[in-house]
């Protein structure tokens, strides 16, 4: 049985529109599943469509320039309407100037393009396709997506009342989810060694694909460190410096790593809330994992109750769901610390009234809090909220 994404129909709704439809995010996250579902679409409505793929030698041949792949197309296809499915561009060197010449030929094709997270596609891509195309990110399964899953798809419409009214099931299901997190191999692998055994080749292909050629590595042992060392401060605040002497890396090569793990789509860096930008700008961040399967599998975690700062890997759940809350919305989630010893978990950055979540990792009700009453008064704070594993305010509407 194939994982229904909530991103599909939005995909299938932009096969309409002229714009590139670009998917972008972390390595086997889905993207590749994603188009082949949509040219099975194409192909039972028995529309024209091509599919290459810059991992596949043969099909590279085809991107030496502009006209061998129009010419390629068109023989496919011809001179009418057709969908063009190019599977990660992020092999092609300066792909973003090669897809703008392409789309500046104003040719009848609707294009739909994929790539894992890499600086190129990020920085150079985007750029390149300004007003071109329409970004959707791939990121693994969320907590709904995988319990819809789990559960045959029986309850998709009612999701939340299923998990409210079966408290144990829940707890299964959301200890799996923050043991092994999200990506769509591991979640279909039936056994726990097949899932270490894939968040392995997840974490390999990573390196090798991505890492090892964007910075040149010839080993990647100071890159996994470094990674753990994150893991195991999880959601807490980070000292450059300490890392930098803990690891004997130079401090720029600390933050250059910290750079690329963010890029490709490995971590997520929050950042301070305050109103003077100069102080967003000095403080430390916190840092948190795009896949928590991913971060205990860098800290050899081998089941649930061995895992020692739940609290913080729930407080990086639910980080990652509110991405949800967010939806395209150019909202950051930032965190609060006073030098009193205040603090609020994750702070959305809505202008001109943010909205503080503080996280638990407890079943029971827990009142508002002294720092997040401070907040809301700081801050006149409109909506506040406490997120515990009875998970009631995850899907939180910002």
């Amino acid at each position: 049985m194939l994982i229904k994404r909530s991103v599909y129909p939005k995909l299938l709704a932009h096969l309409e529109n002229d714009e590139i439809t670009l998917l972008v995010g972390p390595r086997q996250a889905g993207k590749t599943t994603l188009m082949l579902a949509l040219i099975d679409e194409l192909r039972e409505k028995k529309l024209k469509y091509i599919y290459l793929n810059l991992d596949i030698e043969k099909d590279r041949y085809f991107f030496a320039s502009q006209d061998r792949l129009v010419e390629k197309i068109k023989i496919e296809i011809g001179n009418s309407k057709g969908y063009v499915f190019i599977d990660e561009i992020q092999r092609k060197e300066n792909a973003g100037l090669f897809l703008k010449g392409i789309s500046d030929m104003k040719l009848p094709y609707k294009f739909v393009v994929t790539g894992s997270g890499s600086v190129e596609l990020k920085e150079k891509i985007y750029e390149s396709l300004a007003g071109r195309k329409r970004i959707f990110e791939i990121y693994p399964l969320t907590f709904y997506e995988f319990v819809d899953y789990k559960t045959n798809y029986l309850y998709s419409d009612k999701l939340e009342v299923f998990l409210s009214g079966d408290p144990n099931m829940r707890k299964k299901f959301l200890e799996e989810y923050l043991m092994f997190g999200g990506y769509p191999k591991v979640v279909l692998s039936e056994t726990v060694d097949d899932k270490k055994h894939s968040l392995e080749d997840i974490y390999r292909s990573f390196v090798e694909k991505d890492i090892q050629i964007l910075l040149k590595l010839q080993k990647s042992e100071s890159l996994t460190d470094l990674l753990r060392v994150i893991g195991s401060q999880n959601g807490r605040l980070i000292n450059y410096t300490e890392i930098s002497n803990t690891l004997n890396l130079s401090l720029p090569t600390v933050k250059n790593y910290l750079w690329y793990l963010e890029k490709t789509y490995i971590l997520e860096k929050s950042i301070p809330f305050f109103k003077n930008v100069r102080k967003e700008i000095t403080k430390s961040p916190v840092y948190y994992f795009v896949d928590l399967g991913l971060r205990n599998f860098l800290l050899n975690i081998n089941d649930f109750n061995s895992i020692f700062d739940k609290g913080f890997l729930f407080q990086n759940f639910v980080f990652n769901e509110l991405r949800k809350a967010i939806n395209g919305k150019t909202v950051l989630r930032r965190f609060w610390r006073t030098k009193e010893g205040a603090e609020v978990d994750i702070v959305l950055d809505t202008y001109p009234n943010p909205i503080p979540i503080e996280v638990k990792y407890s079943e029971s009700k827990i009142k508002s809090t002294r720092s997040l009453k401070s907040f809301v008064n700081k801050f006149n704070a409109k909506k506040s909220y406490i997120i515990t594993t009875d998970l009631k305010n995850l899907n939180l509407v910002i």
